[in-house]
């Protein structure tokens, strides 16, 4: 005879999945060998996202030193802000997409899951565009000057319509990488990278638009972006969990979603607006240290790409194996990704220690600037293994659906301890160097602490959690 069910009954029962007879090492290799195939088109991919603002900046330069500074400022905000739905907002489909593809009875939930997150995304664009419609006096309460403020709020209007395609096609893109698809975006970026320099040139010199050519050009580019990905995804792979369009069934459940969006927008937020914040004083300390900060940044903003794709490939590694009820795979997939990124981080320490002495002058000829690189390096490439541990460890929590914990450490992390530190530092005889030594101390902070929250996991449990989140939608309360 069955006992009555009560409110503390289990819901699902104990997840079960056999281990295969292999020996662990063989298992550890075989799952580092799955997550580099995985990540490297994904790191491939992010590069070359950044390259179509990057290019475009280059492009502009060309007009005057203003131009260029207001393309620089309007981008720098557009990223702290607009491009943070897909970057962040979309984290809410690494934790459901992924568990979703091998969890779910239905393969078709997963495009009613990219259905919701499109509708949701786009609500949270909607509000970043009115914050970009009214960005001029905002730029002005800033301390920006008076053409910055002008011209950079009109820059962000004309880029609006173009965003949107960008978040739309991170959408889509999440929705292949939960089916174990990597490599289409890097396929489609291949050809809009060079697509957007050409429409760059045209529209600013060609076609006489001067700076504002810019964003038209950047945004049609975000939008074939977004089209070509549609295309693969229709007549190539990826179609096979798309049931058609069904808003009646893509607009119920919102919360938890529009929940765990939020919290990846403040997670990798948090992160991005502390460097921001680093900038910032880095200008305040005098035209050297910010001449330098600019180098350092303008590498790492290619250097980060490797961690936060590794990061990317372990939320849907993670996902997919919570999903087929594999607490020991995402345990091992979450500890692996750990590792690599640690391997690979002291690899670039090695390459920026051994080039130190002429790494600034890739970027600028000046001797003060690139000595002041050289001086601050070491604590650059220090940073490099806490990043990669925090791209991979952060990545592990989002396909766990613990957005949230990596943005309250990220929150106490940085701006209780590494930030604080950083600009006492800084202005108090360490200069630039100061302010990075805050910023690694804080980033280790942010690693050893995700790490340790990782290894403690209850992994059974986030299977469970995985299934109910599937099963139910429930909006439940994580447990660390």
């Amino acid at each position: 005879m069955d006992l009555p069910r009560s409110e503390t009954s289990p819901l699902l029962p104990k997840p079960y999945h056999k281990e295969p007879d292999v020996p662990e090492w063989k298992q550890w290799l075989a799952e580092s060998w799955i997550q580099i195939k995985a990540s490297v088109p994904v790191i491939l991919a992010y590069m070359l996202q950044n390259s179509l603002q990057t290019i475009s900046v280059l492009i502009v330069g060309r007009l005057s030193p203003e131009a260029l500074a207001i393309a620089a400022f309007s981008y720098m905000f557009a990223m702290a802000t607009g491009w943070l739905v897909a970057l962040g907002g979309t984290t809410a489909l690494d934790t459901l997409a992924s568990s979703s593809f091998t969890g779910s009875k239905d393969k078709h939930d997963l495009g009613i899951l990219l259905q919701r997150g499109i509708f949701v995304l786009t609500i949270f664009y909607a509000v970043i565009a009115i914050v970009w419609i009214l960005s001029e006096p905002l730029f002005r309460a800033l301390g920006q000057e008076e053409y910055i403020c002008v011209q950079s709020a009109k820059f962000l209007q004309l880029l609006i319509p173009g965003g949107l395609g960008y978040v739309w096609f991170e959408a889509v893109k999440k929705y292949m990488q939960a089916q174990e698809i990597y490599r289409p975006g890097t396929y489609v970026l291949l050809i809009t990278s060079p697509l957007s320099a050409a429409l760059n040139y045209l529209f600013i010199y060609v076609f006489d638009f001067g700076l504002y050519g810019a964003p038209i050009a950047t945004g049609i580019a975000y939008w074939t972006s977004f089209l070509l990905l549609v295309a693969y995804a229709t007549f190539v792979q990826g179609h096979e969990c798309w049931g058609g369009i069904e808003p009646r069934r893509a607009l119920q459940q919102l919360w938890p979603f529009t929940r765990l969006a939020l919290l990846g927008f403040v997670h990798v937020g948090t992160e991005w607006w502390a460097f921001e914040i680093v900038a910032i004083m880095a200008g305040r300390l005098g035209t050297l240290s910010l001449a330098a900060q600019s180098v350092i940044m303008t590498a790492d903003q290619v250097m980060n790409t490797i961690p936060f794709g590794l990061g990317v490939a372990a939320s849907s590694r993670v996902g997919n194996l919570l999903g087929s009820k594999n607490a020991l795979g995402a345990r091992r997939a979450s500890l692996c990704a750990a590792a690599l990124s640690m391997l690979i981080g002291t690899l670039i320490l090695i390459v920026l220690m051994s080039t130190k002495n002429v790494f600034g002058r890739t970027f600028n000829d000046d001797d003060e600037v690139v000595a002041l690189v050289s001086k601050v390096m070491p604590f650059v490439a220090l940073f490099q293994i806490a990043d990669g541990l925090n791209g991979s460890c952060g990545g592990a929590l989002r396909g766990m659906g613990k957005q949230w914990v990596g943005a309250l450490v990220n929150i106490v992390a940085y701006y209780c301890a590494g930030l604080p530190a950083g600009i006492y530092l800084a202005f108090h005889g360490w200069g630039l160097s100061g302010l990075w030594i805050g910023n690694c101390a804080g980033l280790y902070i942010v690693g050893t602490l995700e790490l340790i929250i990782i290894m403690l996991s209850r992994w059974n449990k986030e299977v469970e959690r995985a299934l109910e989140r599937l099963d139910h939608g429930e909006d439940l309360v994580d447990e660390i």
